[in-house]
């Protein structure tokens, strides 16, 4: 059975930092249910023990933005692929800061060592209000053998206007209609 605690502190917070990968979870209030895999060292932060921060780069949907406008509601997992096996579960409110807001510079810098931050289109920030981590003992091990860098490459060979154009174009709405941006 898991544990509940009441913030991301010690031994959690390393388990979360040490982590390659982590999903995000989240649903509009009526539609589809979307969960994301993401990754790419330098992208996650715990900012304090009840507030966590991803960079969100450009990607060929924009559900987790549209399902944060609508309602905020959003999980984040991480899994133990290697060592003792440990699910941890961050449910809470969260914000996306797109890269056109004004306090996005400084939300950026917040993060330490992120990867070329050129085609990042926003900062989400998550309120956690529930921190619990269960067994894991069903999730596979599996080595991990290191970053794709083709999220990276891709965003460098686009200029700010081209950027621009494709959130115009293919970021603008989710499946299910809602606005993104």
């Amino acid at each position: 059975m898991g544990k509940v605690y009441p913030e991301i502190g010690g031994r959690l917070r390393e388990f979360i930092e040490a982590q390659p990968v982590f999903f995000v979870a989240s649903a509009p209030s009526d539609g589809h249910v979307n969960v994301s895999p993401k990754g790419m060292r330098g992208t996650f932060l715990v900012v304090d023990p009840l507030t966590v921060a991803w960079l969100d780069y450009h990607g060929s949907g924009a559900e987790t933005l549209a399902h944060l406008r609508e309602n905020g509601r959003v999980t984040v997992m991480f899994c133990a692929f290697t060592g003792p096996p440990k699910i941890v579960r961050l449910h809470g409110r969260g914000v996306a800061t797109p890269l056109t807001d004004p306090g996005f510079p400084a939300l950026l810098a917040g993060f330490p060592d992120p990867p070329d931050p050129h085609a990042v289109r926003s900062v989400v920030t998550v309120a956690v209000d529930r921190v619990s981590d269960s067994c894991g003992y069903a999730v596979p091990l599996m080595d991990y053998r290191g970053e794709r860098d083709l999220l990276i490459e891709w965003g460098s060979r686009r200029t700010d206007e081209d950027l621009a154009a494709y959130r115009s174009r293919k970021n603008a709405a989710s499946i299910d209609g809602l606005p993104v941006f």
